[in-house]
This record gives structure tokens, sequence and C-alpha cells, in this order.
């Protein structure tokens, strides 16, 4: 951040553009853990962020860039003005954004709260993929979350989940994995089910570890309000008043992800996630998820959502490796 006097003046030949927050807090919030904010903007555009008291002036030689930049200031100004903190993926979404599609709407992503966490975090929507994958799964009875990892196909699901059982909509959650990564049976793994289970859905256990806190999780499981069960153990069920959520679907077989949604009772809602490009199955043996889409697609009350790279929210490099593999897998495809 660079501070000013207010007497200093602007070269010649530069445009500048200024927005004012209301407070310091406000300032702080839209500027981000030492300031990073402002230094990841002025990394990105060739503009400095000039700060006078509580007010942040665009500066920069291209005045169609000092607008696009102040543009997207405003929008920060007003998210932080409600009291909400950016954080810089928020701020790193935003340009990507502006530079694949030429605007941002941000205002969506703060306006409504999934859940909160066990020490009373908000949960939202940090992408316009996710706000409308969202949107799919309370408008469907039956959705399909497509999409590379860190997309939060799955963690949004949980916390979807989590929000209508302490809403009393549901009775309970159900977790569902196809035991197909260890390349063993289930029958010659030591201990019970559950402990059979578990090393399958670990994955899922942190999302409710930090929704619920472990020992309230864990009271769940062993009411039977939250079930973890294989895939295999499916066969035969009905399941109403559900929330079912199938997690790495594209290790599903045809005859598996038939069963699994033929599982359906009344008032229950089914989310299966998946990531096409990662299938682990035996060789010569054909995905579910694959095949489902050609079956399934334009039946009412069923959804096939799409994520991609622009939704990834982990760590900044894993969104370049999931671009970098989308580049290889579309080489490949022309030279085949």
């Amino acid at each position: 951040m660079t501070n000013i006097n207010v007497n200093d003046t602007v070269e010649t030949g530069f445009s500048i553009k200024e927005v004012e927050f209301s407070d310091l807090d406000s300032m702080s919030r839209f500027a981000g853990k030492d300031d990073e904010n402002i230094a990841a903007i002025e990394e990105r555009y060739p503009v400095r962020l000039v700060v006078r008291g509580n007010r942040v002036a665009v500066r920069g030689p291209d005045g169609g860039v000092v607008d696009m930049v102040h543009s997207l200031l405003e929008q920060l100004h007003t998210i932080a003005g409600k009291g909400h903190l950016l954080h810089l993926a928020d701020v790193r979404y935003a340009m990507d954004m502006i530079a694949e599609r030429g605007s941002v709407d941000l205002a969506p992503l703060f306006s409504e709260v999934i859940c909160t966490t066990a020490r009373g975090k908000p949960i939202r929507a940090k992408t316009e993929g996710q706000r409308k994958y969202l949107e799919a799964v309370r408008n469907n009875h039956i959705v399909f979350a497509i999409g590379p990892a860190g997309t939060g196909k799955t963690y949004l699901a949980v916390c979807h989940a989590v929000a209508l059982l302490k809403a009393a909509a549901i009775s309970r959650i159900v977790l569902v994995r196809p035991a197909v990564e260890a390349g063993e049976s289930l029958g010659y793994l030591p201990g019970d089910l559950r402990e059979k289970v578990e090393p399958y859905v670990r994955p899922l256990y942190d999302a409710f570890y930090d929704l619920l806190s472990p020992e309230r999780f864990l009271r769940y499981v062993d009411k039977g309000v939250i079930e973890i069960a294989p895939l295999a153990y499916m066969r035969g069920r009905t399941l109403n008043d559900s929330f079912i959520i199938l997690d790495e679907a594209q290790n599903t077989t045809p005859e598996q992800m038939k069963m699994f949604l033929t599982r359906l009772g009344f008032g229950s809602k089914a989310v299966i996630t998946g990531d096409i490009t990662q299938v682990d199955l035996p060789a010569g043996k054909q995905s579910g998820l694959r095949q489902v889409r050609d079956i399934l697609y334009g039946i009412d009350g069923i959804e096939f959502f799409y994520l991609t790279h622009s939704d990834v929210v982990r760590h900044e490099i894993v969104q370049q490796v999931v671009k970098a593999y989308e580049r290889y897998e579309q080489q490949r495809e022309q030279s085949d």
C-alpha cells in the first residue's frame, strides 16, 4: 500500500479515479492481510493504488485499465463496507473473471450463507459456478456434480446437507463411496464395517469435523443420523427423508450407478460427485459416471452440473495444474 500526502500531484498523462471507504475498518477488510489484496491488484494491472486516509486512488497511464480497476474497487468497497473480510482468493477470482468474461459480479457470492462451521464461521459459495451448483442442488432431486479436484463439489454438498439436517428438513445424511482405490475386498480388511469403510470416506470426515465438530459428528454417526456406507452395501435399500452423497462416482460401474440411483425414496435428494479425468477402475471397465450422462440427460428433476478450473478454491497452483491437464487432454484428443 502506498501512502502519499494529499498535496501530492498526479503525473501528466496519468488517469486517476478514487474510491472512498466509510471508515478505516472497511479499508482494512478490503486491503487484506499485510495489504496482500492491494499488492495482487498492482501486480496484475499497470496501475498504482494510492491511499490517502480512507480513500484509495487508482492511478495509471491507461485510462481504460484505470476505469476497469476502479469498477472492481467499487465492488470490493461495497462488500467490505457490509462487514465482509476479503481474502486474496476472492480478489484473484474477481480478476480472473474479468480477464475471461470482461466483467464480474461479486455481490451474489456474499449475499447468502450456506451454513456456519462449529466455530461460527460462515460458509459461502466462492465462485459463480459454486453458487449455481448449490442452486441446482436446491432445485432438483438428483444432481451430478462433475469437475476437477478443488472445486468444492463434495464440501458444498456436505454443507447443504448439514444445513438441511439442522433445519430438520431431512432426518439423516448418507455418505456413499465406491471402495476401489485400495484394490482390496472389504471382507479382507480388518475391523467392523465402519472401520473397513473409514479409509475410503476419510476426505468426507474433514468437512463434517469442520461443520459439526468431531464430537458431534461421531454422536450423529453412533445414532445413525449420519450413515457411512460402501456402495456395495446399498443394494436392496430405499432411503427416505435423506440427503445422499455419492462421492468419487467416476469409480462406479454402470451397474453400480443404476443400483445407487434407484435407492432414492420419498423426501430425499442425491448429489453424485466425481471427476471423469481421474478414473481408478481396472482397465476395460467403463465408468458409470461417464455412461449415465447419455442415459439420463434431459430428465426433469435431474441436472448435470459442470465445474471448471475457474471454480478451484484450493491453493492457486492447483488451478494452474488443472489448466495444464485440460490443455494436455485437448491436445491429445486433437492428435488422435
